[in-house]
């Protein structure tokens, strides 16, 4: 048995990043600060099921606070960190880029002080496709291209983070993965997300915000399947020394948002109604992985297609809401 300390273990990704680790015996220290930027009662029904379980240690704690952190690693003795705990969002960041700053850099520096600190080796960050910005590169986005300009803060924090995971392995010799994640939906995903927010707005017969010519398109990646990458990566470190790596975790292939909507509909048995709108300041015009250093180094290839996914997404979905 290994201990990991998560953060933002009662979000989306994180929650079932925890159930999979302690489906494995593996000793969860989750810390979350259940922040308001959505519903913190979603994040409490996410764990709610982990809440009793002995291998599973709870703390309601914001990244931001060092000294808080440090209580935690000098309580427990910690193998691995995957950093999930992030303000998310793109258009948000745009609206408040201080705060983003704070905790999506800050917040990873304190974390990486605290590795350094207590000699924890292992470490995972969840980085984001968002860093390719609005590339001139041909897709797919390839690990080692030089991004392209980035068009929001969000993308600036995760870039910046990514740097800093660099500098402390180079530093401290912490052994070190970021993970780009493309586009995570699933069960138990953010309320703001497009697939959520538009399977409701079909079901409640409300006009869908159908931003640009609906041509733009998104690696969508079941959450399942980055679970699993993450997983990999756990295990790659484990076998692995002075490692620093950046790599791609993403879906089989990008759909445009015209075609998600017709997948929505059609799993929803239900017509849309469209709102087209200008596209909105920050959002990329595509995104496309190039998964083939995954496929190497971790063997991780992605199970769920976008068909199948937004199936299992719409069954929970109408499950989860009683309908």
């Amino acid at each position: 048995m290994n201990t990991y300390l998560v953060t933002g273990g009662a979000g989306f990704i994180g929650s079932h990043l925890c159930s999979a680790l302690i489906v494995q015996d593996h000793k969860v220290i989750n810390v979350d600060n259940f922040d308001s930027f959505y519903d913190p009662e979603i994040k409490r029904k996410n764990i709610k099921h982990l809440i009793n379980h002995k291998i599973h240690v709870l703390y309601q704690v914001d990244i931001r606070d060092k000294s808080a952190l440090k209580k935690i690693f000098e309580k427990n003795c910690i193998d691995g960190v995957i950093h999930l705990a992030a303000l998310a969002g793109v258009r948000p960041s745009i609206e408040n880029p201080v705060l983003y700053e704070e905790v999506n850099v800050k917040g990873t520096i304190n974390l990486l002080e605290c590795l350094k600190e207590y000699k924890v080796h292992q470490f995972i960050f969840g980085s984001s496709s968002s860093v390719y910005g609005n590339s001139d590169f041909k897709f797919p986005f390839k690990e080692n291209q030089i991004p392209g300009p980035m068009i929001s803060p969000y993308a600036i924090t995760k870039k910046a983070a990514e740097d800093y995971c660099f500098l402390y392995h180079y530093l401290y010799q912490i052994n070190t993965i970021a993970l780009r994640f493309f586009t995570v939906y699933g069960p138990g995903q953010r309320p703001d997300l497009a697939i959520y927010k538009f399977t409701k707005m079909i079901l409640q017969n409300q006009p869908i915000p159908l931003f640009g010519d609906g041509n733009s398109m998104r690696n969508y990646s079941y959450v399942s399947d980055i679970v699993k990458g993450i997983q990999l990566a756990i295990n790659y470190l484990d076998k692995k020394k002075n490692v620093f790596e950046v790599i791609n975790l993403s879906g089989d292939r990008s759909v445009s948002l015209k075609e998600l909507l017709v997948l929505l509909e059609k799993g929803l048995a239900k017509k849309a109604v469209v709102n087209q709108l200008p596209m909105q300041p920050g959002d990329v015009l595509g995104t496309n992985a190039d998964i083939n250093k995954a496929h190497e180094l971790l063997n991780y290839f992605p199970e769920t297609t976008i068909e199948e996914g937004i199936k299992k997404f719409i069954y929970w979905f109408k499950t989860d809401n009683n309908g």
